[in-house]
């Protein structure tokens, strides 16, 4: 059975989508499981719904350069082969490239925050099933590292 290049770069890069780390309020990574997170409280004063854009590593050119390059090395003979393969080689990269951000990217919210001194912030994190939050809930503020995320 043959499989056309399209196909193979999207079964090598599905496993992407599964490694990427969730921009979640209440998912963690490991090394965030057992660290110290400063609390702090504020009331969510608006929302809006963003994109959170995908992965941009050179996994998914290098893959889609490969098989864009034997796709192409099947075409013709000669110089004309070699050249379908250079072409197809520079195709499936930008193939490869465009698939990855595609299948990385994710639906998140912007949400602005009035803290309980009065400043306003702003955090953007991706919408979680499990957190239903609206304009006018309390929230808690969590940094840790560089990181920060709400929850409820």
């Amino acid at each position: 059975m043959k499989i056309i290049p399209a196909m193979w770069l999207l079964f090598l890069l599905t496993p992407l989508a599964g490694c990427m780390n969730s921009l979640t309020g209440d998912s963690y990574s490991r090394e965030e499981a057992r660290a110290v997170h400063q609390v702090e409280y504020a009331t969510i004063i608006s929302m809006r719904p963003v994109v959170i854009e995908g992965t941009k590593t050179p996994i998914g050119p290098a893959i889609g350069g490969v098989l864009g390059g034997i796709g192409g090395s099947s075409v013709g003979g000669g110089k004309g082969q070699a050249a379908a393969t250079v072409v197809g080689a520079a195709v499936g990269a930008a193939a490869g490239a465009a698939a990855e951000e595609a299948m990385t990217r994710r639906q998140g919210d912007e949400y602005t925050l009035q803290r309980e001194n009065g400043q306003v912030i702003s955090v953007v994190q991706e919408r979680s099933p499990h957190m239903q939050l609206h304009v006018g809930d309390r929230v808690r503020i969590l940094r840790s590292n560089g990181t920060v995320r709400i929850s409820n």
